[in-house]
């Protein structure tokens, strides 16, 4: 049976850090999800209240978590496993992980802005890294950037549960290799034909 490396990917699977930085990520966007569900449908709520109050210091962990994710993927970018299927479905897989990142980047800072341009300063983990101060913008040409936000977070929510959804459509319907290399680090279950690695 063919092994991943224990900590940098292989073309067998992903290894140690890639696999604690996807599934590390995955439990940090289930809270961050459940906090902005609960401020959208039970604002008010003790729950509401609890998770709301960890929304920022959580999403900016994210934030500094997909950075040096990415950083990490460039490192292994020639040794990372391959994708399966077909042309088509290699490039929807590639396109998709792109989208996925850059929502996952440009998300955070819309809002950090927008609290440090309003006065409000930036708070995470009890620690102020930015001071409240007199604002940079009006409440009106700050609101965009609060709906963008808005906007963009459902649509990541709507990305990352179609990925979620693929991988289980990989593991039970195709049976091959994918999610095992990204729990396990490695397979011996067959990619599928025409794979081609990125």
């Amino acid at each position: 049976m063919v092994t991943a490396a224990p900590l940098r990917d292989s073309h067998e699977g992903f290894g140690l850090v890639s696999r604690t930085f996807h599934w590390g990520m995955a439990l940090l966007f289930v809270w961050q999800f459940t906090s902005a569900i609960l401020h959208a449908f039970a604002e008010g709520t003790v729950l509401d209240a609890f998770f709301w109050q960890t929304h920022y210091s959580v999403g900016f962990t994210l934030f500094v978590l997909v950075l040096l994710r990415g950083l990490w993927g460039l490192a292994n970018i020639r040794n990372r496993p391959p994708h399966a299927g077909p042309p088509f479905e290699r490039f929807a897989a590639t396109t998709g992980q792109v989208v996925l990142y850059a929502m996952m980047v440009v998300i955070p800072p819309l809002m950090v802005y927008r609290a440090i341009a309003s006065g409000r300063g930036f708070r995470v983990y009890g620690l102020q890294l930015v001071a409240p101060g007199e604002p940079t913008a009006t409440r009106e040409a700050l609101a965009p950037l609060a709906t963008l936000h808005i906007y963009l977070a459902w649509t990541l929510l709507a990305f990352i549960v179609i990925h979620a959804g693929i991988a289980l459509y990989h593991a039970y319907v195709r049976r091959d290799a994918t999610l095992d290399r990204m729990t396990k680090g490695a397979s011996p279950l067959p990619l599928n034909p025409g794979s081609h690695r990125y």
